[in-house]
């Protein structure tokens, strides 16, 4: 499985952005889609998880502000009510599971810059 991230950049307080994530190759062996991110100087956390059955899990601190979507091998991220603590690189993360467990995906990074 390939991921490809993009829509990333520079965005003031407030405003919004809209990540996305393509996957290819082994794509129909993925169950969960989603985005982590990296701080600078943090640990990379997860911001939000869409499943194949189209269950969601949020950070408490994105909880609708940045809602997931989902299509066939494509997961969206939309950013609303930017802060500055949402300045990160976000990942795009996908797994699935096979005969050894979890497998885990990642894309390249994208990078968030909020202004306050």
């Amino acid at each position: 499985v390939q991921l490809q991230a993009s829509g990333g950049g520079l965005v003031q307080t407030g405003g919004s952005r809209r990540l996305s994530c393509a996957a290819s190759g082994f794509i129909f062996s993925i169950t969960t889609m989603g985005w982590y991110r990296q701080a600078p100087g943090k640990q990379r956390e997860l911001v939000a998880a869409v499943r194949s059955g189209g269950s969601t899990n949020y950070a408490d601190s994105v909880k609708g502000r940045f809602p997931i979507s989902r299509d066939s091998a494509k997961a969206y991220l939309q950013m609303n009510s930017l802060k500055p603590e949402d300045t990160a690189v976000y990942f795009c993360n996908a797994k699935n599971t096979g005969s050894g467990g979890i497998r885990d995906y990642w894309g390249q990074g994208t990078e968030v810059t909020v202004s306050s």
